[in-house]
């Protein structure tokens, strides 16, 4: 074995372990906590304002919910925002009701969710079946429907 084999295998090696580590992907997190007032706004915002790699945070008050932007990994954020605030904080639930077929179903209509929208049935595997309709309602809703050519118009 040759000095330059020798000196090639120690340049192929990484020599700490920073050059190990996998690096964060540009995300949104997305999370919903209670916000009451002014200062629980903004007792929120400065604590994931701190955080390394965060590039914007958003508080929406009135739908409580907090939206942050960055280099950042979405349950590092979560336990942080819980730790330093001390509330309840749960990933963010609802999509606008045009993403959900049946909107007002049992498993998708949420009374707590904000204006226009509903529970992410798609995400929940426990409210999804119920926000699915059945082959016999589908057949159902079909025939009276304004884009069936043969859909019975008796109403």
């Amino acid at each position: 074995m040759g000095i330059v084999d020798v000196v090639s295998e120690f340049c192929s090696l990484p020599r700490t372990r920073r050059h190990l580590k996998k690096r964060k992907q540009f995300q949104t997190v997305e999370m919903k906590v209670r916000i009451d007032c002014e200062g629980c706004e903004r007792k929120v915002k400065k604590a994931v304002e701190g955080m390394k790699g965060v590039s914007s945070v958003e508080v929406a008050a009135k739908q409580n919910k907090v939206t942050v932007t960055g280099y950042v990994d979405a349950a590092k954020v979560m336990r942080r925002v819980a730790y330093k605030t001390g509330k309840r904080v749960e990933p963010w639930p609802y999509v606008p009701y045009e993403m959900v077929q049946h909107p007002y179903a049992p498993g998708a209509y949420d009374k707590k969710a904000p204006a226009g929208y509903v529970r992410n049935v798609v995400a929940d595997p426990t409210a999804a079946p119920l926000a699915r309709a059945s082959s016999t309602e589908v057949r159902y809703t079909a025939a009276f429907s304004d884009e069936n050519p043969n859909a019975c118009s008796v109403m």
